[in-house]
C-alpha cells in the first residue's frame, strides 16, 4: 500500500492530522481507516479536536460505556459559548431521544419504541414493495435516471410521513427543513449554516404543533396520534418532547437511510453481473443488505462526552468533559474482527457490524431501516436485472456523514 499523503500521523503524541474534507479521503475513507487500523488504532484528530478509535472492539465497547454519554455536560468545553442564534435549533435537541441519557431517554424510548418493534414494522413490507413498484413505473421506460432522488429518497422519506400520519405532499419541504438541520453535525459548519440551521428547527417546530393540534382533534391510527395520546392521558411526554421526537423520527427516518440505500446499489452493481443474484429470496436479501451496511455504512462518526474519568482504551484518557469520536465507518472494516474487512462477502458469517450503533442508543429504527432496503432493493434488481451504474459515483463531501452526490444508472 502506497504511503498516504495526505495525512500525518505522529507515533510519539499520536496525533493525527487529516482534513476530513480532502477529496481523496472523502471518496475513499477506508484507506485511512486501514491506516489507523495498522497504526493508529486510537489517536487524537487534530481537525476534530479530541480523540478518536478505529478498532471494531474498542468502537463497541465504548457505545455500551455508560460513563460516556450523549447530552454536553455544563463543564464540557464549549458550554459557555454564545448559542443565542441557536436558541430554537438548541430547544428541539434539548427534548431529543438522541441527545438524551437516562431516565429522560428511557421514558422517551420506550415510549416511541412501540412504533418501531419488529412485528409492527415487518406489516409495512407491503406498502414499501408497492412503493418501489411504483416509482420504478415512472422512470423505467427512460433507460437512465438518478435513483437517488428517484429511489432512494421517496421510498423512506413516504414510509415515515406516513407511519406519522402526515401529508405526502409535504414530503419535500420536510426533507429542506432536515438537510438544513443536519448540516449543523458537519464539520467545519459556518455561521450561515447555524442561522439556516435555526430557522429551519423554527419553521419546523411550528409546522409540527399545527399538525399536532389538528390531530387532537381529529386522531388517527398512526404514530403521532399514539404519540399525542401518551402525553394527553399519561403525562409521559411534555409539548417540546413530542415536538422533538416527532422531528427526530422525520430526520433520522430518512437521512441515514437515503444513505445507506444509495451506498448499498453502489456496492451491488460494482460486483458485476445479475444484481438479482444477492436478493433471491428474503434469507439471501437481509444478508445482502447486512453487509452493504457494515461495508459502506451512512454513518462513520458518533460523538459521545465523559462523564467521568476514563481510560478508554490503548491507554488513552478521556477526561470528563472531553468529546471523543467513536469511528463506526472504520470499526466495520476492522481486519482483527471481520474475516476479509475489505471484501463484498454477504453470507459472511462475522457479521456483527455497529453501523447502527450499540447499548443504549442503538438505532431504534434499524428494523425499518433493514425492511426498506432489503424490500425495496429486491423489486428494484427484479424488476431492472440488466441495471448498471453510468458512470463513477461521487461522495458528497460531508463527514461525518457518508452518501453520495449522485447514483446514476442506466439498463
Amino acid at each position: 500500500m502506497q504511503p498516504l499523503t495526505y495525512l500525518n500521523y505522529d507515533e510519539t503524541t499520536r496525533r493525527l492530522s487529516l482534513d476530513p474534507h480532502d477529496q481523496r479521503f472523502v471518496q475513499n475513507p477506508y484507506e485511512a481507516y486501514a491506516f489507523a487500523h495498522r497504526h493508529a488504532r486510537a489517536f487524537f484528530w487534530q481537525e476534530y479536536n479530541m480523540w478518536c478509535f478505529a478498532g471494531y472492539h474498542d468502537v463497541n465497547r465504548l457505545l455500551r460505556d455508560r460513563r460516556l454519554g450523549r447530552e454536553r455536560p455544563s463543564f464540557a468545553a464549549g458550554s459557555k459559548a454564545d448559542r443565542s442564534h441557536l436558541a430554537d435549533f438548541d430547544r428541539l435537541e434539548a427534548h431529543s431521544l438522541l441527545e438524551l441519557e437516562p431516565p429522560d431517554h428511557t421514558r422517551l424510548r420506550a415510549l416511541v419504541n412501540r412504533a418501531f418493534v419488529s412485528r409492527q414494522i415487518e406489516r409495512l413490507e407491503p406498502r414499501i414493495e408497492r412503493l418501489a413498484n411504483e416509482l420504478i413505473d415512472g422512470f423505467q421506460a427512460a433507460g437512465q435516471i438518478d435513483l437517488l432522488p428517484a429511489f432512494a429518497t421517496p421510498v423512506p422519506i413516504v414510509i415515515i410521513t406516513e407511519m406519522l400520519g402526515l401529508p405526502a405532499e409535504d414530503g419535500e419541504q420536510l426533507l429542506e427543513w432536515s438537510h438544513a438541520m443536519v448540516a449543523m453535525y458537519s464539520h467545519g459548519h459556518s455561521h450561515g449554516d447555524e442561522i439556516a440551521a435555526n430557522e429551519a428547527a423554527a419553521t419546523f417546530a411550528a409546522y409540527m404543533r399545527d399538525r399536532i393540534a389538528e390531530r387532537r382533534k381529529a386522531p388517527g391510527d398512526d404514530l403521532l396520534s399514539l404519540m399525542i395520546a401518551a402525553r394527553d392521558e399519561a403525562q409521559k411526554l411534555s409539548e417540546d418532547e413530542l415536538i422533538s421526537s416527532t422531528i427526530l423520527l422525520l430526520n433520522a427516518g430518512h437521512e441515514a437511510t437515503v444513505h445507506q440505500t444509495g451506498n448499498a446499489i453502489r456496492t451491488v452493481l460494482l460486483q458485476g453481473g445479475d444484481p438479482g443474484r444477492f436478493f433471491t429470496d428474503h434469507d439471501a436479501a437481509a444478508k445482502t443488505v447486512e453487509e452493504c451496511t457494515r461495508f459502506d455504512a451512512p454513518l462513520h462518526m458518533f460523538t459521545r462526552f465523559a462523564y467521568e474519568e476514563i481510560e478508554a482504551a490503548a491507554g488513552v484518557v478521556i477526561k470528563p468533559g472531553e468529546e471523543t469520536g467513536l469511528l463506526l465507518g472504520a470499526a466495520n472494516r476492522d481486519p482483527a474482527a471481520f474475516e476479509d474487512a475489505g471484501r463484498f462477502i454477504p453470507d459472511r458469517g462475522d457479521q456483527k457490524n455497529v453501523t447502527f450503533g450499540a447499548g443504549l442508543h442503538f438505532c431504534i429504527g434499524a428494523p425499518l431501516a433493514r425492511l426498506e432496503m432489503r424490500t425495496s432493493l429486491k423489486v428494484l434488481f427484479e424488476r431492472l436485472p440488466r441495471i448498471r451504474l453510468a458512470g463513477d459515483p461521487q461522495y458528497r463531501d460531508s463527514f461525518h456523514f457518508h452518501g453520495l452526490e449522485t447514483l446514476k444508472a442506466e439498463w
